[in-house]
């Protein structure tokens, strides 16, 4: 049988070991009471779906390090869809998104599981907080069974700590820095400790690191990490305002109704004219933009030339990730994989 590549055969294997793993782990909740099944059902929800690139990273990263295919491999970079499937959990709340992947965001869908009156609102938030919280636990339950030899895992138990430092930092400074006046800068900032390190680097570390890999390996995932997952996230900032919302599943309206300090807004604002910086600001934010409004902040964004140069910064993070793979002098099934997800993870319309 071939060695499985990143794409539909590694993928199926990261979908059923979170199959299985959220089956049984539902099972075990709702047997404490069936009123919890709304709870379960939101978890499989959470994890049903997804492009699976960060287990992905996790497993090329520990295949780049030398190491043969391994089933406990698979289920240890699994983990990382369960800390991606809390922090989207956690975010559509943050945000108060109504739509992820064209249903109903947790939070909302919670809040029939309680009773239709004052407070359901409020209790149907707390309700997908504590969902959140769940899958992020259940990703170091995930990673600690998976079957690798305890000396492996303890070479990654630090990065356990890092990753969610970085990413809490960067939920953090997104939320104090939102309705602020946006640089390209500070944007890139949010975007990097929010979901660039998590996305790619740190899966890639993980994986590195419970292969054994030496420091200079390790700097070399850094150096194709950091800008390929910057990428990943500014093309995701771009899809959110100019995506077709049936392949994105999410609403257009999202980031410019919540002022998002993206680089794409810091840039519409740094590059607009007088007339039209004023229009900015004086529209976004608000809760109850139309279709028409939509297509203005758009067309503002293309005349600024900030979509333009979100494109550069992406192509620009591209050929910097591919020169540190180029450099990095990987046994060739792991560059070809990686190469391949440098596409997978920029060149999407979802």
């Amino acid at each position: 049988m071939p060695e499985p590549l990143q794409g539909p055969e590694l993928r199926s294997r990261v979908d059923e070991v979170l199959r299985t793993f959220v089956q049984e782990e539902t099972a075990l909740l709702v047997a404490i009471d069936p009123q919890l099944e709304p709870v379960a059902e939101q978890l499989r929800v959470a994890v049903a779906e997804g492009k699976r690139l960060r287990a992905a990273f996790a497993y090329w990263g520990w295949r780049a390090s030398g190491q043969p295919d391994s089933e406990a491999m698979v289920q240890a970079a699994a983990a990382m869809e369960l800390v991606h499937a809390a922090a989207v959990v956690h975010d559509d709340l943050i945000d108060d998104s109504p739509i992820r992947r064209g249903a109903p965001t947790a939070h909302l869908a919670l809040r029939h599981a309680v009773v239709d009156a004052p407070g359901c609102e409020a209790q149907g938030r707390s309700l997908a907080m504590l969902v959140g919280d769940l899958l992020m636990s259940w990703a170091g339950q995930l990673f600690t069974a998976c079957g690798l030899p305890g000396a492996y895992l303890a070479r990654a138990r630090s990065l356990w700590a890092t990753l969610a430092r970085e990413l809490i930092a960067g939920e953090c400074l997104e939320i104090l820095r939102t309705r602020r006046a946006p640089s390209a800068e500070s944007s890139l900032e949010i975007i990097r400790y929010k979901t660039a390190k998590y996305t790619v680097e740190h899966p890639l570390h993980l994986g590195g690191l419970l292969g054994g890999a030496p420091t200079a390996l390790l700097d070399s995932f850094t150096a194709y990490g950091v800008p390929l997952g910057e990428a990943f996230q500014l093309r995701d900032d771009l899809l959110g305002v100019f995506g077709d919302p049936r392949r994105t599943g999410k609403s257009n309206l999202d980031d410019l109704t919540g002022a998002k300090p993206t680089a794409l807004l810091a840039l519409a604002l740094g590059g607009a004219t007088t007339a039209d910086r004023a229009h900015l600001r004086s529209t976004l934010g608000r809760a109850d933009l139309s279709a028409a409004e939509l297509d203005e902040l758009r067309d503002i964004m293309e005349r600024s030339g900030a979509r333009a140069r979100v494109e550069e910064m992406i192509a620009d993070r591209v050929t910097a990730a591919r020169t540190a793979l180029a450099r990095a002098a990987l046994p060739p099934q792991a560059a070809g994989a990686l190469s391949d997800l440098v596409a997978a993870a920029t060149a999407r319309a979802s």
